[in-house]
Order: C-alpha cells, then sequence, then structure tokens
C-alpha cells in the first residue's frame, strides 16, 4: 500500500510540476471500488456495472439478429482487407479516421 501512495504522490508532483489539474469532483482515494465507463474496478477486477446494464426494455435476440449477425460474419471472413499484399503491385491505402488525411503509397 506505501508504494502506492509513493506512485500517487510522484503523478501528483509530476502534475504540479507541468501545471496540470485533476477535477477533484472525479477523483477517488482509498475507496474499495471505483466506477468507470460502465464498469466497477475493484480489488477482485473489472465488472459490468449491473446499474448500467438493466434496462426496462431490454434487447432480445431473435432469428432476424442471428441472420444479421451472421452476415457481417461471412463479410469479414471474406473481405479484400483480408489478402496478404503483393508488394510488386501499387496498392493504395485509404483512411477517413483522422477526418483529414488521405494517402498514396
Amino acid at each position: 500500500m506505501s508504494a502506492h501512495v509513493d506512485h500517487v504522490k510522484a503523478v501528483f508532483k509530476l502534475m504540479q510540476q507541468y501545471q496540470l489539474y485533476a477535477k477533484m469532483a472525479k477523483c477517488a482515494f482509498g475507496v474499495p471500488k471505483v466506477e468507470y465507463l460502465g464498469h466497477l474496478i475493484n480489488v477482485a477486477g473489472v465488472l459490468t456495472d449491473p446499474k448500467k446494464i438493466l434496462k426496462k426494455e431490454r434487447f432480445s435476440w431473435t432469428q432476424k439478429c442471428t441472420e444479421a449477425f451472421n452476415k457481417v460474419k461471412q463479410a469479414l471472413v471474406s473481405a479484400h482487407v483480408l489478402a496478404m499484399l503483393d508488394y510488386s503491385k501499387l496498392f493504395i491505402v485509404e483512411t477517413d479516421a483522422s477526418g483529414k488525411e488521405i494517402g498514396q503509397y
């Protein structure tokens, strides 16, 4: 436990050095569990927060869902992107993940 406290102190010292701030309302110290992004983190591990998954209208897996899932699965395993690259031929890499870059190599 003292090693953990030393690590926390070191982090705070670095934050102070670089003028970084934490929102105290989102900080928790010395607690048995922490809620984070719909999960509970405790000494036993990471668990799904039951308050986040129980809803009035629960999802129901139907035959239509199974068919759609199988179509997606088939599309993923047969997609051309899974083919090995042939570096002797020209190929184009396109991406929109950054929202601004498209490249050709």
